[in-house]
Formats: structure tokens, sequence, C-alpha cells
């Protein structure tokens, strides 16, 4: 879906901002981008929609080369959500949604039946808020109405850019629960920065660390659990005492989210969560079993979930 050949971006004062980015993101894939102050993400993202411009090498969206793109309708096929979430405050929501269908010439009538469908999907009621201006949306609200705004024109691709960062904790933490769920509906390929390693843990398929303009590690979460490359990586995640040891019982016993769905693969309640990341990497599902007797059924996301929420805490979770 997207690749990057060897792409750097050099700016005219001659700063480095991203040095030689070799990586593809698949079709369909939640990506995340991660790294300190600096490191390059977000001109990395930029570079995508060409916010940016690529100074050696090539980027593609499906095998075309971004360059070869005419800027306006790479754009308009390119969803886009911002940090400050940057809304017109004399239009109403529904009207601020409705910017990119409108440019690409949509009936009136389908414009107002995907404001409705997009507004129930971020779980914003449209009878209550399609009229009302961004003044009148708390700080989460406005957030969900500019995801709803990415939406609009139905783009295959997401670029986030640290969209959670400046809301209140309890209005982060909601937001990346809703947008786990949403993430399953609308099956596009997101592409999403954070400074947060906890985030980037909790939401992405795979998660690219960088450090100086360069990448340094891509993986799965497991992948960064359990294989860092190198110090700076166990560094970022927190490389103390782990929780992986944890045995699969302790583990249900915590309040492991129960999913139901059936699986065959079957895991002894004294193996470890760390044993689980392994045998996940390959089954949506783990049935744990303590003397022949089904104590719960555990998935990728609720391991991951799980860490999650331990280095939220102040627990640490890497070797």
């Amino acid at each position: 879906m997207i690749t990057f050949k060897h792409v750097s971006k050099v700016y005219e004062d001659g700063t480095k901002a991203v040095h030689d980015v070799d990586l593809e993101i698949k079709d369909g894939e939640f990506f995340v981008f991660i790294g300190p102050s600096g490191c390059g993400k977000t001109t990395t993202l930029k570079l995508i929609n060409r916010l940016h411009e690529v100074t050696d090498g090539d980027l593609y969206i499906n095998d075309k080369r971004v360059i070869d793109h005419k800027v306006h309708e790479l754009r308009w096929n390119i969803g886009y959500v911002l940090q400050q979430i940057a809304l017109f405050p004399h239009m109403t929501i529904a009207e601020n949604i409705a910017i990119v269908p409108e440019l690409k010439s949509w009936k009136k009538d389908d414009i107002q039946k995907r404001v409705d469908e997009l507004l129930e999907l971020v779980g914003l009621e449209p009878h209550i808020y399609r009229n009302r201006k961004p003044s009148e949306l708390s700080g989460g609200q406005q957030q969900r109405v500019g995801v709803a705004r990415a939406l609009a024109a139905d783009p295959p691709i997401i670029l986030m850019d640290e969209p959670f960062s400046a809301l209140d904790p309890l209005s982060r933490e909601q937001l990346q629960e809703d947008f786990l769920r949403l993430k399953e509906k609308i099956q596009k390929t997101i592409v999403f920065v954070t400074h947060d390693m906890s985030e980037a843990l909790k939401l992405g398929d795979r998660i690219c660390l960088m450090k100086d303009g360069e990448v340094v590690q891509v993986g799965t979460a497991e992948d960064f659990i359990k294989r860092p490359k190198n110090e700076f990586v166990k560094s970022f995640i927190g490389d103390q005492q782990t929780v992986l040891d944890l045995s699969l019982k302790e583990f249900v016993q915590k309040g492991s989210v129960h999913i139901p769905i059936e699986t065959s693969e079957i895991m002894d309640a004294n193996e470890t969560i760390g044993d689980a990341l392994e045998k996940l990497r390959h089954h949506e599902g783990v049935s744990i079993v303590e003397n022949s007797i089904q104590i719960g059924v555990i998935t990728r996301q609720s391991v991951v979930t799980f860490l999650y929420e331990q280095r939220k805490e102040g627990r640490v979770i890497a070797r």
C-alpha cells in the first residue's frame, strides 16, 4: 500500500530530518510511528501526503510514486487528523465534515447522508450535533468530528498526527478504546504518530521506532516487548523486571478479557504471558486450561491491553 524506498528529507538549512527510511505499510494495517521529540516521525508522516516533499529516494502508494500524483487529488484521497483539530469555527459540524465531499462534487443528499452516518460512527448523535458549532463541543467531541471529517470522502488511507495528545487523560483513554473498535469497522490503512509507547502498544498492528531521523526497529508490540533490538529500544519501553513471567492463571484471575471466540489452541494455566505472546503470533485466540477445565480465553489484544495497563500504572514490561 505505502512503500518507502530509501527515503530521506533534508531541509533547505541542511537539517537532516529523515534518513534512508526503507519500509512498507500494508493495506489495512494500523501502523504507528513513535520516537522522542525531533526524531522525524511527523516529517515521515507528512511525506505521504506531500506536506513535505521527499529529498532522496522514492515513496509509493499502490505502486505509483507520490510525486507523480496531483497534490490536491492526493490529499483529497488521504484523510488527515491533527493534534490541533483545526475545525472551521464559523461552520457547523455538518459543514466541517462535508468539506472534501463538496470539493469532489458529491450530490447534496449523498453528503447529508454521509455526514449523519459518520456522526453515528464516531458516537455523536446527528440530530444533536449536526448543527452545532465547534465551540459548543468538548475537546474529545471535537476530535471525534476531526476523525469523521477525515473519513468523509471514504479515503483508503488515514494519517493521524498525535491526535489524542492534547486531551485530558480520561478523554484520551476513552478515544483510544473507541478507536480500537472503530478501526475494525472502517477497514482503512491508518498511519498514526505518537510519542507515547503505551498508546503505540495498545493501538498498533506494527510499530516503527525512530531516532535521529532513522528507523531503529519495526515490529509488533510483541517484538518490542520480547525482542528489543538494542539498548535504545529497551530504554524506550522500560528495561527492568517484567510481568511477562506472570502465569496465565494469574493473568485470568486479574480480569483478562474473555473473548467468546472458538479456538482449538490450548495452553496450560501454569504457562506465562510471554509464552502466550509467542503462541498468539500465529493464532487468533488461546484457551487457558487448568486440570482439564477451561478457565478463560485470551487474544493478542487482551494480552497487549493488559501490558499497556501495567506500563501506564508505572510497571515495566520489557526484559
